[in-house]
């Protein structure tokens, strides 16, 4: 039986935030369908001059925006609040990038008029977003196809509906007309019907790869629906020689715990060459002994905050327990202080010697730590995974870098710094069942306007010179 009513609760104490009736699929269609083609005719000066009102919007209501986050999230405040502000800088990044990625071309010749480049919308796009950052990520989606001239049908996840209303509210309050932009509620029923309605030119995914592939089978007979996916790692970090331990040590944290390692880019596995284990390791449980891991509005602030619900601290509980069924050491245990609330401390685990480590990706504060005889090793091991998402290489020299970057599988290769906190004003996006090679960010006005070629006069002059009867 399909649902009737999105139920929010916050993580950190279990109270219901917000509740509303799932939404009409037929009535958004109906207004986006309505609202697109004045919406794609109107020059593209006056949609940036709009999202750029929005950007306006949040930046008055910034801190109950970060505040709803933070409480629908469980993440820290000041990660939060670091989300809104990344809300508000995507708005110049993307009219940047639209300018940069989707440019008018002329070429005139006297005989044969004018070869032109232009690009035009889509139509309706679906946007499908994720909860661990709510409104940043699918916003990544939304801004750049309403800059291109797209309608965009924004579900959020069925665990964030509120952050996502919040989202749309802000678009509306800056006069994007209402059906160019729709929050539609609902669980995975509303966002399978969303995907395949027929009237959808377009699906832009943030979300597991499990939904992603999903998402890529039932539309594989569909060639006529762009499709965006923007799915999780299994992602590699890899320790060479360094004598910047703690900074190595910090690193390794920003990349596995941050969020709670709920981030797609967060570090998934360790990889740290023999000369380096017994250095790096102990610093790492050391410093990842003294995150606090707290509700959003603790004081002093915590690292971490919690996993976004019980059923997903209960998942990652068994799965630790199961990495050590299958002869992982622990180095780290994962705790959970009370069990009717999902906060879970960081874990980590030695998985040198496990038997068959699962190619999964384990969206939380679990890192697997691999140790290898050398660098050749270490890229190998890097990249056997499925997933491409993000790679980063700690210490080592120039050279070990350019091998890296060359050898890695992945979309983002980063030296010396953390697996995630990538930029938008660069691509975002990997392989494998990490993506399908359409990458966000900086790129997203790639998937959100088509390139249309047109050979122009301003009146028909033609001739045939050869294959004509005399008269």
């Amino acid at each position: 039986m399909s649902q009737t009513q999105i139920v929010s609760t916050e993580p950190a104490t279990g109270n219901e935030l917000w509740r509303g009736e799932v939404g009409d699929l037929d009535e958004a269609i109906e207004r986006a369908n309505n609202a697109r083609r004045n919406w794609g005719q109107q020059p593209v000066g006056q949609r940036m001059e709009l999202v750029r009102r929005f950007a306006n919007e949040v930046r008055k209501q910034a801190e109950p925006f970060a505040e709803l986050i933070a409480r629908e999230t469980g993440k820290p405040l000041w990660e939060a609040r670091t989300e809104v502000e990344a809300v508000i800088g995507k708005v110049e990044i993307s009219i940047s990038a639209y300018a940069d990625r989707t440019g008018q071309k002329k070429l005139n010749s006297a005989l044969q008029g004018t070869a032109a480049l232009r690009h035009k919308p889509h139509g309706i796009m679906a946007v499908l977003g994720p909860y661990n950052f709510p409104a940043h990520l699918p916003n990544g989606h939304i801004v750049p196809a309403l800059i291109a001239g797209n309608c965009v049908i924004f579900k959020p996840s069925e665990k964030t509906p509120a952050v996502g209303e919040f989202l749309v509210k802000c678009f509306h309050d800056a006069k994007v007309p209402q059906g160019v932009i729709q929050c539609l509620q609902g669980g995975a029923d509303i966002g399978k019907a969303l995907v395949e309605h027929w009237m959808i030119n377009g699906v832009l995914f943030t979300g597991s790869a499990r939904a992603g592939i999903a998402i890529n089978r039932k539309l594989a007979s569909d060639p006529g629906k762009i499709l965006a996916l923007e799915m999780g790692g299994n992602n590699p970090i890899v320790m060479l020689d360094t004598p910047k331990i703690e900074d190595a040590a910090v690193t390794i944290i920003q990349s596995a715990f941050t969020t709670a390692g709920q981030r797609c880019t967060a570090a998934r596995r360790l990889v740290v060459v023999d000369s380096m284990f017994d250095q790096i390791v102990p610093a790492v449980k050391k410093l990842a002994e003294r995150l606090i891991v707290g509700e959003p509005f603790a004081d002093p602030q915590p690292f971490m905050g919690t996993v976004i619900d019980n059923q997903t601290a209960d998942l990652l509980s068994e799965s630790f327990v199961a990495l050590m069924s299958r002869g992982g050491k622990p180095i780290m245990h994962m705790k959970r202080p009370d069990e009717n609330l999902p906060f879970l401390s960081p874990s980590i685990i030695d998985a040198t010697d496990m038997d068959d480590r699962p190619d999964i990706e384990l969206f939380g504060p679990l890192l697997q730590v691999i140790r290898v005889a050398d660098f050749n090793e270490a890229i190998m091991e890097a990249n056997n995974t499925r997933y491409g998402l993000s790679a980063s290489l700690i210490g080592g020299g120039p050279q070990d870098f350019e091998l890296f970057w060359n050898e890695s599988r992945a979309g983002i290769v980063n030296w010396n710094r953390p697996t995630n906190g990538a930029s938008s004003a660069a691509p975002f996006g990997g392989i494998g069942l990490s993506g399908n090679h359409r990458p966000a960010a900086y790129y997203a006005a790639d998937y959100c306007a088509y390139p249309v070629a047109s050979t122009e006069m301003e009146q028909p002059r033609a001739s045939l010179g050869i294959g004509l009867r005399d008269q």
